[in-house]
């Protein structure tokens, strides 16, 4: 499996920390890049941002249209077939973006992972099951994939992530992709098996807006320990 190309942004070199931050459907790693200077983080926190481009796939919900995809969506049903073995397989190409950023000397409890729409589902699935303490985890607008194993994989596995991690859910109430009801499930899944999320809900649709990039700003500053 050969690592994903990545662009990246923010600070170089020595940093306080890494943001890997995975795109949605059909997007690519430039999609979010925009967004680091409206985070207004510069002289505050040294950060760099990996944003990987996913491999381009056949997406059966898109009449079999190649495009990026971390996985092919066979169904929007929430209860309906989902395609694991590339959800697995996009997970570990992203603990290998983890373990690239570990050998270049940003250990793994200064790590974010953050993803939107199906990148989101992805930072989501990986960071949970994850044996070392991340710095944390954020999912915009997205969903929690494979609840039938969660129980197993998470909620009763020692090696899952500390319930202390810091978590940043945030949906649009519009959003007529993903409705907010499956941002609602992800943060009740979590909660019930103990983790804390922070849940963020906006009047926007599959989207993020300048509020939302606020939150994420003073999120970023807390998970770092910056007042």
């Amino acid at each position: 499996m050969s690592l994903l190309e990545t662009v990246e942004a923010g600070s170089q070199g020595e940093v306080d920390g890494s943001v890997i931050w995975l795109h949605g459907l059909g997007a690519d790693g430039h999609d979010f890049e925009p967004i680091v200077p409206e985070l207004r983080l510069d002289g505050l926190l040294n950060l760099r941002f990996v944003f990987p481009h996913a491999p381009i796939r056949e997406v059966t919900l898109n009449n079999g249209i190649a495009m990026r995809a971390w996985y092919d969506i066979i169904s929007l049903d929430r209860d309906g077939p989902q395609d694991e073995e590339s959800i697995r397989a996009s997970s570990e190409q992203l603990l290998r973006l983890v373990q690239r950023e570990q050998e270049r000397g940003v250990p793994a409890d200064k790590i974010v992972l953050a993803g939107f729409s199906q990148g989101g589902a992805i930072a989501l699935h990986t960071a949970l099951r994850y044996p070392d303490r991340l710095a944390g985890l954020m999912a915009l607008s997205t969903w929690l994939p494979m609840t039938h194993v969660f129980q197993s994989e998470v909620t009763a596995a020692p090696t899952s992530q500390p319930r202390d991690l810091p978590v940043f859910i945030a949906h649009g109430t519009f959003d007529p992709i993903l409705p907010i009801t499956l941002g609602e499930l992800s943060r009740n899944t979590l909660q019930a098996a103990g983790f804390e999320p922070e849940w963020h809900a906006y009047p926007m649709a599959h989207a993020v807006c300048g509020e939302e990039i606020v939150a994420i700003r003073d999120w970023l500053l807390r998970v770092y320990g910056v007042d």
